[in-house]
């Protein structure tokens, strides 16, 4: 069974439309949860399905982006095997061991890491101000970042496959369960606070990654987390807010009525902004 799996991943990359098929899937999945069971009453532009529009145009670039980068990864992973360099190989794990440690390491660089620097620094948080600017923040949410985003995650993505070694079938479980975990942590979906509050010790859930969201500091400048709230935990960034307190955008940055404007999302980050709070 084990060697189905590794199987299986270890050659996803190849085939686009299977994994087209889990980001597609998942935001279907969540778009009909968060339809039944909201957490906010969301207020759009025009309509639910013109801003996801919006959001996955934001996809499309990334897509066509990661079909660059992704010849880099598998470089790298095979890089990474043939000189028996990462994690993985100096401490010789094994197939499971391996996945557990290339999941922590992929996480904490292309999940964590990567966010938090794109907090502090302010060259990379103009393009990353296009993610926080959304003010209906439902599943789409988590598709909508600007190109050059893209690009740096995929530099912190690179570092994590170096430091783990990490073997293209563990990539693509990664991969394959964050595309699940961003759709699930930005749908605008009410589970029993019990289950989020208890969910956000291991994983981060729909109602921390909201408080993310909030437009107003220190409140953005926590819960980094992707996948996992181990992190945030780790290094003292969680905050709590309670769902009904929390009020997306940032108005500081784009008028509320552009933050559907794609060219103005686009082309802005390129125009030095001082931080406001």
């Amino acid at each position: 069974m084990l060697e189905r799996i590794v199987h299986y991943f270890q050659t996803l990359e190849q085939h686009p439309l299977q994994r087209m098929a889990f980001l597609v899937g998942g935001l279907l999945f969540f778009w009909m949860i968060e339809s039944a069971i909201p957490l906010l009453q969301l207020t759009y532009k025009k309509n639910k399905l013109q801003h996801a529009l919006v959001n996955f145009t934001f996809t499309i670039f990334h897509l066509i982006i990661h079909t660059f980068l992704a010849i880099l990864i598998v470089l790298l992973s095979d890089w990474c095997k043939s000189n028996n360099f990462g994690i993985v190989y100096w401490l010789q794990l094994s197939t499971v061991a391996t996945i557990v440690a290339c999941f922590l390491v992929l996480d904490f660089f292309g999940g964590w890491l990567v966010h938090i620097v794109e907090h502090k620094v302010p060259f990379l948080w103009r393009f990353h101000v296009i993610h926080h600017s959304d003010n209906a923040v439902d599943v789409s949410s988590g598709l909508r970042h600007h190109p050059v985003e893209s690009v740096v995650r995929g530099c912190f993505f690179f570092m994590g496959i170096l430091v783990s070694g990490a073997p293209m079938y563990a990539v693509m479980i990664f991969q394959t369960l964050l595309i699940i975990a961003t759709a699930f942590t930005h749908a605008n979906m009410k589970l029993p606070a019990k289950l989020d509050n208890l969910l956000s010790y291991l994983l981060v859930s729909p109602n921390m990654h909201k408080v993310h969201h909030h437009w107003k500091r220190p409140y953005t400048d926590s819960n980094y987390g992707a996948v996992l709230a181990i992190w945030d935990r780790l290094f003292g960034t969680v905050t709590k807010l309670d769902p009904s307190q929390i009020k997306y955008g940032l108005d500081n940055y784009y008028p509320n009525e552009k933050d559907e404007d794609i060219w103005l999302l686009l082309r802005n980050p390129f125009q030095k902004k001082k931080r406001e709070d």
